[in-house]
C-alpha cells in the first residue's frame, strides 16, 4: 500500500532530482502525522521534517519514518533543507506558492541558491480529498462528540442566558467528551443576530420567541466535525417557522441527492432553487457546503461556481440557510460522506424544529 507521500509524488509526477517542500501545517500533518511547527520534505526515497529544538522529540514520536533536521541558532528552515536536499542530488524544489509570502519567497530563493523553485499545483490537497477509512473514523468520532455535546447542553438554553454562555457550555462539553480541540470558533446567534452568517457570540440574552443558531464542531485526532442546528426558545412566530421549513426542505433534498459522479454546482442548485422558489433567494448568499477534514474548509465546494466532479469517500457539509436582517435566520448543517449512489450523514442529531 502506498504511503500518502508516495501518492502525492506520483500525482505530481515528481522527477528523481526533484523534491516537494511543504509549509502548510495541515499538509505536513497529512503526510507525516507530525502536528508541530516546521516544514516537510518528500522525494523519491527520502522524507524529513525541518524544525527546531522545541519539536525534535515530538517529530520522533509522531513521524518516526521521517528524518529529523534541527535548525541551528539563527539558521532558517530552507537553508537546512538545502543542505539535506543537496546530499540527495536534488536540483528542483516544488513549494506551496499559495502559502508563502513574497518576503518569505525571497528568503527561500537566497537560502536555496542553486536550486530551482517551482510552484506545486495543489497535488497534496487533491490527494487529501478522498478520505481513508482511518480518517473517516476520526471525522465520525468528532461528529459523535459534537452531537452529544449539543444534546447535553440543550436543557440550559433558557430565557436570560447569553450567547456566550451557550458557547462556553458547548465547547466545554466537547472537550469533556474527548475532543482534542475545536474545529473552529463556535458560532451562536440568537434573535436578530441570526441574520449574521458568522456571528460572534456575545452578551445578548435570550428572549422568548428567539431562534438560536449554533454552528460548531469538535476536533478529534486532527480531524474536524462541522454541524449547525437552529432551535427555538418558545414560539418563534409564523414567518420564522416558515423559513425553518424551507431550509429544512432544501437541506434534506440536496443531501438526499448527494452522491459520487455529480457536478458540485448541481447539488448547490437543488437547495438554491428551493429557497429561491419560496421567495428567499436573496437571503441565501453563501455556497451550500464544503469538504471538511484536517482543515474545516477544504475543496471541493458545493457552490454555484464549482464544477468539480464529486468522488466517493469525500466528506462534504450540506448547510443551506436563510438570513433576514432585522428578523433572524436559520441554518441546518450536516457533515456527510459521499458514496457511489448516496451519501451518509455523520451528524445524527435531529433536524426537526425543537421548541424549548
Amino acid at each position: 500500500m502506498k504511503t500518502r507521500a508516495e501518492k502525492i509524488i506520483e500525482l505530481a509526477k515528481l522527477g528523481l532530482n526533484e523534491a516537494i517542500y511543504l509549509t502548510k501545517p495541515s499538509n505536513i500533518f497529512y503526510v507525516s502525522g507530525y502536528g508541530g511547527e516546521g516544514a516537510a520534505l518528500i522525494g523519491h526515497g527520502f522524507c524529513a521534517i525541518v524544525t527546531d529544538f522545541r519539536y525534535t522529540e515530538q517529530v520522533t514520536r509522531e513521524a518516526p519514518a521521517f528524518d529529523v533536521l534541527e535548525i541551528r541558532t539563527g539558521q532558517r528552515h530552507a537553508a537546512l533543507a538545502k543542505e539535506y536536499l543537496s546530499d540527495h542530488g536534488i536540483n528542483t524544489v516544488r513549494f506551496e506558492a499559495d502559502d508563502v509570502t513574497v518576503a518569505d519567497f525571497e528568503k527561500m530563493k537566497s537560502d536555496m541558491d542553486g536550486i530551482s523553485l517551482v510552484p506545486l499545483n495543489g497535488e497534496t490537497e487533491q490527494v487529501r480529498r478522498v478520505k481513508e477509512p482511518s480518517e473517516l473514523a476520526l471525522i465520525r468520532e468528532a461528529c459523535d462528540i459534537s452531537c452529544k455535546a449539543l444534546d447535553h447542553i440543550l436543557p440550559m438554553i433558557k430565557e436570560g442566558i447569553s450567547e456566550t454562555d451557550i458557547r462556553i457550555a458547548l465547547e466545554f462539553e466537547m472537550l469533556r467528551l474527548g475532543a482534542d480541540g475545536l474545529a473552529f470558533n463556535t458560532i451562536v446567534a440568537s434573535g436578530e443576530n441570526g441574520s449574521l452568517c458568522h456571528a460572534v457570540p456575545g452578551p445578548r440574552k435570550l428572549r422568548k420567541g428567539d431562534f438560536i443558531t449554533m454552528d460548531f464542531g469538535a476536533k478529534k485526532g486532527g480531524y474536524c466535525a462541522d454541524m449547525t442546528r437552529t432551535v427555538a426558545l418558545g414560539d418563534p412566530g409564523e414567518e420564522l417557522r416558515r423559513i425553518y421549513g424551507i431550509v429544512l426542505k432544501a437541506q434534506q433534498e440536496s443531501q438526499d441527492a448527494l452522491h459520487a459522479g455529480l457536478i458540485a454546482s448541481s447539488v448547490d442548485a437543488i437547495a438554491r432553487d428551493i429557497i429561491k422558489d419560496a421567495g428567499y433567494g436573496s437571503y441565501f448568499g453563501h455556497g451550500l457546503g464544503h469538504s471538511v477534514g484536517i482543515d474545516i474548509h477544504e475543496n471541493p465546494r458545493l457552490s454555484p461556481t464549482c464544477n468539480d466532479i464529486l468522488t466517493e469517500n469525500t466528506t462534504m457539509t450540506v448547510e443551506p440557510g436563510i438570513y433576514v436582517p432585522g428578523i433572524g435566520g436559520v441554518r441546518i448543517e450536516n457533515t456527510c460522506v459521499i458514496g457511489a449512489d448516496a451519501s451518509e450523514t455523520l451528524v445524527y442529531f435531529t433536524k426537526d424544529l425543537l421548541i424549548l
